[in-house]
């Protein structure tokens, strides 16, 4: 429990941080005059200020207070897995598919990913189709909702659902207004917070390293030895190294394919901007990844995992270290106070992005092909619409973010990873075609994206029916088991399996190309 001094320093600095917010939301808003405004910005801004934003954005609340918590519970396999595999994919992802997608953004004028593939593959089907499972995002939201909830009401000692309540009438409220103008400046400074934040978290258990990197591990393997060992048979994620690393790979490349993350390099004006925008977040995001470390030292704090005798949930052990590490003496309290600020930074840098490239994508994506344009809505009424999807947004969010604190599965990650990893796993290809193939029929990635659909839920849902059942998958089956799932099995999967049916399609079709040249 947060003590009176912690309580009322974090009254005093939420004050201050939500003022701040509000200023540069009605800074932002001043300039807003239609969507393309509020999707993707119309003030030319620094690369370092947007590399800066896109690091925010990358790394959320699941960086900073979920993955650690998984860590503190199975130990040093989740480290590999969260703070090794999974970052090198997607900042070398990152890297490769940023300056392609740009470029291309650009030329058609894209505001969101829905319209981007649209747009490239001249299919207003296609576009519809990934702007329906767009609303999987939402599941992202919800994470990181709960996540930020935690925080708050470890810090304050308050009910969580009111406390989710308030959170939610304030971040979606100001969404609302500000979109992408006010967002790299609110993001550019949560990310300024997040990197001091990261450091001191990495730094938090320097006194557990007394003696030597032997004597840190010795202390976990004192608690459980599969806490130092690299695989993990009793956690649901890290059972073997097709878990901690393959399919770590397999999403970290495919994570960029995000609306919030990928779309970012649009807010850039110049081409020759974008080499210093990935270096400052290429850099900043590894810092970010390697706050997993910290997961570690909670698991030491608390051996148990329990707090004044109660068994803590996977999602509460990082808010609960934070409060109890920064605690003893007025600047213990005044560096804690200033990591719980770095970890709702963690949240909101990543939950403004979300909502504004997810009411973005509804509004232009999906209420302007299907009921706007028959009405010839102006711009300012696109607008409005756009606040009104995101009162539902937040409506629906409130819903599903208090059924995970109420009726928690070992963490909200599960869900998040289930909606989030399902949405990129399908349009990995579509993107990866567009961006480095020329000329490529719609029905080819549009096939392919069916596919991923089909194959992620057919294996997180039908295939362990089945197994249930008595039909078995050979080495396969232990992924196909058990209440709780990897959604990354699922989503690699699909990722594999479109990859290897979307570019079979693409070599088919170019064979009966060539063959009808040569017959003509």
């Amino acid at each position: 429990m947060a003590t009176t001094g912690q309580v009322i320093g974090t009254w005093i600095l939420i004050i201050l941080y939500a003022s701040a917010i509000i200023y540069f939301v009605i800074k932002g808003a001043s300039s807003i005059k239609n969507m393309k405004d509020y999707a993707v910005g119309n003030v030319s801004f620094s690369p370092f200020f947007v590399g800066l934003s896109l690091a925010a954005a990358m790394t959320s609340a699941a960086t900073f207070v979920i993955n650690p918590g998984l860590i503190a519970t199975y130990g040093w396999s989740g480290v590999l897995s969260f703070g090794l595999f999974f970052p090198l994919a997607s900042v070398i992802s990152l890297t490769v598919l940023t300056k392609s997608f740009r470029r291309y953004g650009e030329s058609v004028s894209a505001v969101s990913l829905a319209s981007w593939i649209g747009k490239r593959f001249n299919s207003e089907k296609f576009a519809l189709f990934i702007a329906f499972l767009s609303v999987l995002l939402i599941t992202f939201i919800v994470l990181i909702l709960v996540a930020l909830t935690k925080v708050f009401a470890s810090a304050l000692n308050t009910n969580e659902v009111a406390t989710l309540a308030a959170i939610i009438l304030f971040v979606f409220g100001y969404m609302m207004f500000g979109g992408a103008n006010s967002m790299v400046y609110t993001n550019m400074i949560q990310s300024s917070i997040m990197i001091v934040v990261a450091v001191i978290l990495i730094f938090s258990g320097i006194s557990h390293f007394q003696e030597g990197i032997g004597g840190f591990f010795q202390k976990l393997t004192a608690i459980d030895p599969n806490l130092v060992s690299n695989t993990n048979a009793n956690s649901p994620l890290f059972r073997n190294f097709y878990e901690i690393a393959f399919a770590q790979i397999i999403i970290g490349i495919a994570v960029v394919c995000q609306p919030h993350i990928i779309t970012k390099s649009l807010l850039l004006k110049k081409e020759t901007d974008v080499n210093k925008f990935l270096i400052t977040a290429v850099v900043v995001e590894l810092l970010f990844f390697s706050v997993v470390i910290a997961g570690l030292y909670a698991r030491i704090e608390f051996p148990d995992l329990s707090v004044n005798g109660e068994r803590m949930m996977t999602d509460s052990i990082i808010p609960n270290y934070v409060v109890k590490v920064f605690s003893n003496g007025t600047i213990a309290t005044l560096v804690g106070l200033l990591v719980i600020m770095g970890l709702v930074s963690a949240g909101l840098s990543t939950l403004e992005g979300l909502i504004q490239s997810l009411s973005s994508s509804i509004s232009n994506d999906l209420i302007k092909p299907l009921w706007g344009e028959k009405r010839k809505l102006s711009d300012a009424r696109y607008i409005k619409l756009n606040k009104i999807t995101i009162a539902i947004l937040a409506v629906v969010a409130f819903l599903m973010s208090r059924d995970q604190l109420l009726h928690p599965k070992l963490s909200v990650a599960i869900l998040a990873q289930n909606g989030v990893y399902a949405y990129f796993s399908i349009i990995f290809i579509p993107i990866l075609m567009g961006i480095f193939m020329k000329e490529v029929k719609v029905w080819i990635p549009f096939t392919a994206a069916i596919v991923a659909t089909l194959t992620h839920f057919g294996v997180y849902y039908f295939l362990p029916f089945l197994v249930s059942k008595g039909l078995h998958f050979g080495a396969f089956d232990i992924f196909l088991q058990g209440q709780v799932r990897n959604p990354a099995i699922a989503a690699s999967t699909a990722i594999i399996l479109s990859l290897l049916v979307g570019f079979g399609l693409l070599g088919i079709s170019k064979l009966q190309s060539k063959k009808t040249e040569v017959s003509i």
